[in-house]
């Protein structure tokens, strides 16, 4: 198959490694400079260049922020039958322009980033496929996930969006009001540390993504539900409840041995 993947930072690159040997591919990408670490692969600088390549998939790796417009300015160039795809974490607005577009079209979410992830070793990570995409695009992809020793989930536009909404908003924000109190340690603790490493990789993010993410429709009735575990948890500490600190600690780890057994399960 040929196959354009449009933008090649981390994860433009990433499939281009994984696609490069089984299928013809090629990048497009207006920066040449970040094309220099690609390899067995065309580079493209130009919109006719993509013409000439007549691509059967498109795989948009841009920043969240362009991929609406990179689809836009990558379209009229492409075959009528090419299958046009995203990896986004953020699907706002796609479902709409998908419907419009006039190519047929697959939208997929590979649950794990160059920040955390060991690109090498997937085999305990997810990736989410949209139901609502075509039939063939989306056996592609669960053919490439399958191959990495992903696990797979098939969810609508909205099921992601809710899922999104909860695995990505509850760290991101617990993640946000721990480096808002942090003050600098001369010997910080195992888990102090472990903690400002998390906040450092997330905050490396793209602000245009977190906004998006914590700017999701689902995103609020999560974020009050820290809201009201907070009050719960101060209420409990400042009356020195020894009782109800005990079965809030039960409380919660039941919550994650569930959650380490239904992973296991």
């Amino acid at each position: 198959m040929k196959i354009l993947v449009m933008g090649a930072g981390k994860m433009g690159s990433f499939f281009l490694d994984l696609l490069s040997f089984d299928h013809e591919t090629a990048v497009y990408e207006k920066d040449p400079r970040r094309m220099r670490f690609t390899y067995n692969c065309q580079r493209l600088t130009a919109l006719e260049e993509v013409r000439a390549f007549a691509p059967e998939l498109v795989i948009n790796a841009v920043t969240v922020k362009f991929t609406i417009p990179a689809f836009e300015e990558v379209l009229p160039f492409l075959p009528a039958d090419c299958i046009v795809s995203d990896i986004s974490s953020v699907k706002t607005g796609l479902k709409a322009f998908y419907g419009q577009c006039g190519h047929p079209y697959v939208s997929t979410h590979p649950m794990f980033g160059p920040t955390f992830a060991n690109l090498q070793q997937l085999s305990e990570e997810n990736a989410i496929i949209i139901s609502e995409g075509d039939y063939m695009g989306r056996i592609f992809f669960k053919d490439l996930y399958q191959r990495l020793g992903l696990s797979i989930y098939e969810y609508t536009f909205e099921e992601h969006d809710r899922t999104v909404a909860y695995s990505l908003s509850i760290p991101f924000v617990s993640t946000f009001v721990f480096a808002a109190v942090m003050k600098h340690q001369d010997a910080p603790g195992t888990t102090f540390k472990r903690h400002m490493k998390i906040a450092k990789g997330v905050l490396n993010e793209d602000d245009y993504l977190l906004q998006e993410i914590l700017f999701n429709p689902y995103t609020s009735e999560q974020v009050a539900r820290i809201r009201n575990e907070l009050t719960s948890l101060l209420d409990i500490i400042d009356r020195k409840d020894a009782s109800g600190m005990k079965a809030y600690l039960g409380r919660i780890r039941s919550n994650v041995k569930a959650d380490i057994e239904a992973m296991r399960g």
